[in-house]
């Protein structure tokens, strides 16, 4: 019995009016019908045509628009899509989307119900997907990069690779357990499968060894301004944000909650945090702003501890670990109000390693003196931390995916060690699933809609 036909969706697939172009899409299996009714013609495939937009309705001219019509299965959702490109005014916009609203048969998208039909129709796998999402919400060089990739297929088409050399190692070994009578099957069938096994496992575990950095990259690199009161955070924070975004004040316990700007540092994405100064208060509100201070830098991955600047470099040579230590973080120490001391060679006062493990830099918040170098140092970090090329994995599923898969190989790598051939494809067949769901290709249901829900209407 066939499946009953799908409804026709439409949407305005751009920026909000007003604008210079409105682009609204069209898809499904009266979408050809619907441009017939707006223009009284179709279009030749894949070739832009200039026409008027009447509303089927009264036959008045809504718009002169151009029109394209991509017929399926050769298009980006795998139906018949129709788009129109219109002058991208609120009224004309409003009067094209509801002359498409009176038309029999056809509905307003969901969010993200293009792209999910897409999905469904095999035009993207689940990975491609998330990349579009990324795509869309990339705000750094870095993060559009790696959301390209992601889009074109880098985790994906290796999940496919991966999932085809499991079948050819799976063929093996159920050929050895299903003809194993037979006189023309090799005994030696099981030995070439787990050697596939053994590359397989290996190259999975390289790519799970660095399974943090794209998570990080599509969220940003967290640093955190924290340090006794008055010791110039919020000074610092403006000054490197190059606007006002945080209160400043002389006065003792002014921030009492963490303050997050959002910076693009060549390229790299990272969220800066003012905290509340860390001290000792009977406050019930500076204590909450403490506490919150020392949790947000617990969980950062660069603590920038602040303090003010000691005459004649007092400290100089100490290590100091501040009370907000980052669990898996790093801590710089930053001697501010450098321009309150006697004038000396502040450039020689900083304090970095090779590795830079371990940097203390003097500074003027208020002047400026000394910020470029952090900025440029800030960069180099992020850089440093990210890596130059974009990661494999970029979200907690992948992760999930590929650990199972690799537990399953190591596990049958187990079963072959003990001649268990019927627990090496037990096994293998695990993997080749956990793989597919990597990709989408089985069992996704009952995440779908988590992954489509983040996307706009008309996408």
């Amino acid at each position: 019995m066939p499946a009953p036909a799908r409804d026709t969706i439409f949407a305005l697939s751009s920026g909000r009016p007003p604008a210079a172009i409105g682009v609204i899409r069209i898809s499904g299996p009266r979408a050809g019908d619907a441009l017939n009714s707006l223009m009284g013609r179709l279009p030749e495939p894949r070739r832009a045509a200039l026409a008027r937009v009447h509303d089927p309705a009264s036959g008045e001219v809504l718009d002169e628009a151009l029109a394209l019509w991509f017929p399926g299965p050769n298009s980006e959702t795998g139906e018949d899509i129709a788009e129109l490109q219109l002058h991208g005014g609120r009224a004309v916009i409003a009067g094209v989307l509801g002359a498409l609203g009176r038309i029999d048969g056809l509905r307003p998208a969901e969010a993200g119900e293009f792209t999910r039909r897409a999905f469904e129709n095999g035009r993207l796998d689940l990975t491609a997907v998330e990349g579009l999402a990324d795509l869309i919400g990339a705000e750094t060089e870095a993060q559009r990069r790696q959301a390209y990739r992601q889009l074109k297929g880098l985790l994906g088409q290796r999940a496919e690779t991966w999932r085809k050399r499991l079948i050819q190692a799976l063929a093996l070994v159920e050929a050895r357990i299903d003809f194993s009578d037979e006189a023309d099957v090799p005994e030696g069938l099981v030995a070439p499968a787990l050697k596939i096994v053994r590359e397989l496992r290996d190259e999975i575990a390289e790519v799970l060894a660095g399974a943090g950095r794209g998570e990080r990259l599509r969220e940003g690199l967290v640093v955190a301004i924290a340090g006794p009161p008055n010791a110039g955070k919020s000074t610092l924070l403006n000054r490197i944000a190059r606007r006002e975004a945080a209160i400043v004040s002389p006065v003792p316990g002014t921030t009492r909650d963490v303050i997050e700007v959002h910076l693009d540092l060549d390229g790299y994405p990272v969220t800066l945090l003012d905290t509340a100064g860390i001290r000792d208060s009977t406050d019930p509100v500076e204590q909450e702003g403490v506490r919150r201070a020392r949790a947000r830098a617990a969980e950062a991955d660069l603590v920038l501890w602040v303090e003010e600047a000691e005459d004649q470099g007092a400290r100089s040579g100490a290590k100091v670990v501040s009370p907000c230590k980052a669990g898996e973080g790093v801590t710089w120490i930053i001697r501010n109000k450098i321009d309150l001391l006697a004038p000396v060679k502040n450039e020689q006062r900083n304090e970095v390693t090779s590795d830079n493990t371990f940097i203390v830099l003097y500074l003027s918040a208020i002047t400026g003196f000394g910020i470029q170098n952090l900025v440029s140092r800030l960069s180099d970090f992020a850089k440093s931390y990210f890596g130059a090329e974009s990661a494999i994995l970029t979200r907690e599923r992948h992760k999930k995916a590929l650990f199972l898969a690799k537990k399953a190989l190591e596990r049958a790598l187990v079963g072959g060690d003990n001649s268990a051939e019927e627990i090496v494809a037990e096994e293998l067949r695990a993997a080749s699933q956990e793989l597919g769901r990597l990709t989408g290709r089985v069992d996704v249901e009952d995440f779908l809609d988590v992954i489509f829900r983040d996307f706009c209407i008309g996408k």
